[in-house]
């Protein structure tokens, strides 16, 4: 059972963010499901699940220091191209892809999209 519904986060310009999450996401398996005009896109595998909006107090968006997004990848080979992807379409590097000793066989990655909300892709899965 999920315990989240949807996760969100900002953005200050949705056209290069719907295409850095259409071509990081496809990475994982997922595709734009929505668009909510010009205020923001939603992904998900087959239901909405990830959401880029623009803030809704109409103030810049910003990052919360400490917060990470953590997508669920299939295998380590879809760890390895998240990451890839999101640093061709101009991400940053915050964690290179690899084994993390804190649970048996994870492997990650991280990086910050285009307004510096930190990401991860976990697989849990052995080679």
């Amino acid at each position: 059972m999920a315990i989240y519904t949807h996760v969100s986060v900002g953005t200050n310009d949705l056209a290069k963010a719907r295409g850095f999450y259409d071509s990081v996401l496809a990475k994982l398996g997922l595709k734009r499901v929505a668009d909510l005009g010009d205020n923001g896109s939603i992904w998900g595998e087959d239901k909405p699940s990830f959401f880029v909006l623009k803030p809704a107090n109409g103030q810049p968006a910003t990052v919360g220091n400490g917060v990470t997004v953590s997508f669920e990848a299939p295998n380590r080979a879809a760890v390895d191209a998240f990451h890839a992807e999101a640093l061709a379409q101009g991400g940053v590097c915050e964690g290179k892809p690899g084994p993390r000793g804190w649970a048996p066989n994870a492997y990650a990655a991280y990086a910050r999209d285009l307004d510096g909300n930190k990401l991860a892709a976990y697989c849990f899965k052995p080679e």
